[in-house]
């Protein structure tokens, strides 16, 4: 039952082997987080697709320029553009498809309508998620020691919302912003982020299986390949079951790219990935906490 999945160790693979999936994660996946009962509860393109998943087929750069030309002409018989977007833009769809252009187009098409329905002015400003902002849970530290913007989450500051859209623009918000931060002069459309989850001194009011899937499905349907890497920390007893039921609602690739921190030496892996100068004093760093209001970034595009 081995698997390597970003030189963890035995405990984090124990624990996924606890939790278990009993449902397909092909099915899961595309089941919106709002209609689960509460019951339930410059790089550039080459080398985004040799960092990406080991799963995929290796592609010479013959069929890359195949795959994408014809992910562009699929575009527009849907009748959308790719004009405005480069290769490594569009590659990231690829990814997310298993390199399958029909696939991919359909769903950098969705991408594109959801982009103009629901941030129709290229950002979504403070103003419209104070009551969220105000309640200081999220922080953008700055840069991992790969360049990756750090997004931190204080799970014991958070409360289930009510409002299921205002939440999304939340999500949807935090999500460009540390997108955006990471723009030298302009996008390349590979960026990446790294989110941590701490669930220190969570309390049962805390606990929130419905916003947690809601985060991830934004991320698998609306920004794919953008997730480096998710670090859970201090994980309790009682949550693992929570995380049992999360974890069927992401994909493969995604639920690869979370790391659950048990040990010492998972621990000194984390340290390593985002580096002592970007974590706060309480994670082992030398940093502070950072608002996410104090960072100033342009809009997102992609």
């Amino acid at each position: 039952m081995r698997e390597s999945v970003g030189k963890l160790g035995s405990s984090t693979e124990l624990l996924r082997f606890l939790i278990g999936r009993s449902m397909a994660p092909e099915k899961a996946a595309k089941i919106p987080a709002e209609s689960i009962p509460n019951s339930f509860f410059e790089a550039g393109a080459d080398r985004l697709l040799l960092a990406s998943s080991a799963f995929l087929p290796m592609m010479d750069k013959t069929q890359q320029q195949i795959a994408l030309t014809q992910l562009r002409k699929s575009v527009e018989k849907l009748g959308s553009s790719t004009e405005k977007y480069g290769d490594p833009t569009l590659v990231r769809f690829l990814i997310a498809r298993s390199m399958d252009p029909e696939k991919a187009a359909k769903m950098f098409a969705q991408w594109l309508k959801w982009r103009a329905a629901f941030v129709p002015n290229g950002s979504i400003p403070d103003s419209e998620v104070l009551d969220e902002l105000r309640l200081r849970k999220v922080f953008l530290q700055g840069f991992s020691r790969d360049g990756y913007p750090v997004l931190l989450v204080k799970a014991n500051k958070h409360f289930p919302s009510k409002d299921q859209l205002q939440f999304k623009k939340f999500v949807v918000h935090l999500l460009d912003k540390a997108i955006a931060s990471s723009f030298k002069g302009r996008e390349i459309g590979n960026e990446k982020l790294i989110a941590i989850l701490d669930l220190q001194q969570i309390a049962y009011k805390n606990i929130d299986a419905r916003g947690l899937i809601t985060g991830f499905q934004l991320l698998q349907a609306y920004y794919p390949e953008r997730l480096a890497k998710c670090f859970i920390l201090s994980m309790p007893w009682f949550f693992v079951s929570v995380w049992r039921m999360v974890s069927r609602f992401l994909e493969k690739a995604t639920l690869e790219k979370v790391v659950i921190v048990t040990n010492e030496e998972e621990r000194n892996f984390f340290l390593k990935e985002i580096g002592e100068e970007v974590l706060p004093e309480e994670y082992g760093g030398r940093a502070t906490l950072v608002d996410p209001q104090d960072v100033t970034v342009p809009p997102v595009e992609g």
